[in-house]
């Protein structure tokens, strides 16, 4: 990954500081991009290595288009491109109004695809076979009620993983998806908190955990690197084993 540059969206904690760490660590010059401006630039700060924070919310279609054409001006082009950035915004399911679901859906799944879209015709362009890594989660499979936006939101980013790979893969552009279970993030705070929650879910865990940003990270940095060149179209889920397990038991 020497030289190339890897833009990671929603980087500026979490899964996504951890996505971009991993691939800073293999070489890449890594753009963190976070609607919260001053949390991105500071952890870009501290990370090194040239990495560069920008605040942009990228739900706004003509913020995220200009947020390639600045990063191609000052850095070069992307290469690798992480879609992370998203919301689950949890309420009652009869309270969720069409404006919320309308919003969750803009961030998790229109932005990575408007995205996508954007650094693909900069590769195809200049011949770059590049990679693009798109967060998915277990709910693009289970489902949990008090979220619905986000769980389709989740199973739309599998299906549009599977349909810009096979729509990319002539240019040599391969795109995949990490779908992480039980993460120890601030989005899991509130579990962390109680202890008959954090119950639940070691319960239905088999490794008998919840994951670390950092496996994530791990994943979606071998999915931009060449050691998976054959892989494209595909959704790997990092969650210790749940999604095979008999929820019933």
């Amino acid at each position: 990954m020497a030289r190339k540059i890897a833009l990671v969206t929603g980087a500026a904690q979490g899964i996504g500081l951890a996505c971009a760490k991993a691939l800073a660590e293999d070489g890449a010059q890594v753009v963190l991009v976070d609607i919260k401006a001053h949390a991105v630039t500071d952890a870009a700060g501290d990370m090194g290595d040239g990495a560069v924070g920008l605040g942009i919310d990228v739900a706004d279609r003509n913020a995220l288009l200009g947020l390639f054409d600045r990063v191609e001006a000052d850095y070069g082009p992307v290469s690798i491109l992480v879609n992370n950035a998203g919301i689950a915004m949890p309420e009652d399911f009869m309270e969720v109004t069409p404006e919320r679901f309308q919003q969750v859906l803009d961030l998790n799944l229109l932005a990575p695809f408007i995205a996508t879209q954007r650094a693909a015709r900069t590769m195809i362009d200049q011949g770059i076979k590049g990679a693009i890594v798109n967060m998915s989660s277990i709910n693009a499979q289970v489902a949990i009620p008090s979220i619905p936006a986000y769980c389709a939101s989740k199973g739309g980013i599998m299906q549009l993983t599977k349909a810009s790979a096979l729509a990319l893969a002539a240019h040599g552009i391969r795109v995949n998806a990490v779908g992480p279970g039980s993460i120890d993030t601030e989005m899991m705070a509130g579990v962390n908190s109680d202890p008959a929650a954090m119950s639940r879910v070691l319960s239905r865990t088999p490794l008998g955990r919840v994951g670390d940003a950092r496996e994530i990270g791990d994943v979606v940095a071998f999915l931009a690197s060449d050691k998976a060149s054959y892989i494209t179209g595909e959704t790997i889920y990092v969650d210790g084993g749940r999604l095979g397990m008999n929820y019933t038991c």
